[in-house]
């Protein structure tokens, strides 16, 4: 029986790298053993999903998403939902590819990263799911809400690709004035938390904004989020945070709260009819209160070796 494969790509990705590459890739994919096909995005919202969820409804066996963390943000939503779920392989183009350095895929050459699905090494991966007025979404990489999340997704791709770390450390200077508090109950698998905090994440993976110390015990596969509740706005603590994250040694801070969970409740206590968003793989995902579950091994992915 053959197999069949589809290629989502967004061809505004990577400074429009993909377009000229599809050809390249698509020969590589039917190397691997697969019919491989093309889907070029549009404009239109959720343009990637619908496509996903289509071609999995008709029972193809492998997409590859090739763009940045928002088109595969979008094609995992568009078939983690379902029963029947085809293999997913990435081909990161876009600038940060948080979710492709967690999964070994080469990030600076298109063709180099197909060549993973030659390999041929898969492994289940975990799914977070954001329940939301009785919607559900889904991301990979991260969650998150608070003011000081700006920081996390506000750099410049020019800034951070010219001076990595140092251009956090540049924004968060320029936004720490205005970093606030929101008073959040936070109930998770150890315990609750009851308090001021100026963000929260809830990690799948270790790589956030291109660094890998943010959630150092980050694991794959293990149905476990790490969380971590940055209790303080005051702006040294918070500058000295920013420095220790470079090392992981921000994790024992006091203000800091570091833990693993399954699940995690988010509710806020005063928001003064004020609508608090929260963010999923840096696209905005809703607003609070909103419940994360993790999926274990959910949906499987080709990795590199």
């Amino acid at each position: 029986m053959i197999k069949k494969a589809r290629l989502i790509y967004n061809p505004v990705s990577g400074h429009e790298q993909m377009p000229k590459n599809v050809a390249d890739i698509l020969n590589i994919v039917e190397q691997a053993g697969y019919e491989a096909s093309a889907f070029r995005t549009t404009p239109e919202a959720f343009s990637a999903q619908h496509e996903a969820t289509r071609v999995a409804k008709a029972g193809f066996d492998l997409i590859i998403a090739a763009g940045g963390d928002g088109t595969i943000n979008e094609v995992v939503n568009g078939v983690a939902g379902l029963s029947q779920r085809p293999k997913l392989a990435i081909i990161p183009a876009g600038t940060t590819n948080d979710f492709a350095r967690a999964l070994r895929i080469p990030r600076d050459n298109l063709v180099e990263a197909a060549k993973v699905i030659l390999q041929g090494k898969t492994r289940k991966m975990d799914v977070g799911q954001a329940i939301c007025d009785d919607n559900e979404k889904y991301f990979v990489n991260i969650a998150g809400s608070g003011s000081l999340t700006e920081l996390t997704y506000g750099v410049p791709s020019e800034l951070k690709s010219a001076m990595g770390y140092g251009a956090y450390l540049i924004k968060g200077a320029e936004m720490l004035p205005s970093i606030s508090k929101s008073h959040m109950k936070l109930t998770y698998d150890n315990g609750v938390y009851d308090g001021d905090l100026s963000m929260f994440l809830l990690g799948m993976t270790n790589s956030i904004g291109g660094f890998e110390q943010i959630m150092p015990d980050a694991e794959l596969s293990d149905g476990l989020f790490q969380l971590i509740v940055i209790k303080t706005a005051d702006p040294l603590a918070l500058l000295s945070l920013m420095v220790m994250a470079l090392n992981g040694k921000h994790v024992n801070d006091p203000n800091i709260i570091y833990t693993k969970t399954r699940s995690l409740k988010v509710e806020m206590v005063d928001d003064n009819g004020n609508k608090v968003p929260f963010n999923l793989d840096g696209e905005i995902g809703g607003y609070l209160p909103v419940t994360f579950k993790n999926l274990q091994q959910h949906i499987e992915f080709y990795v590199g070796r």
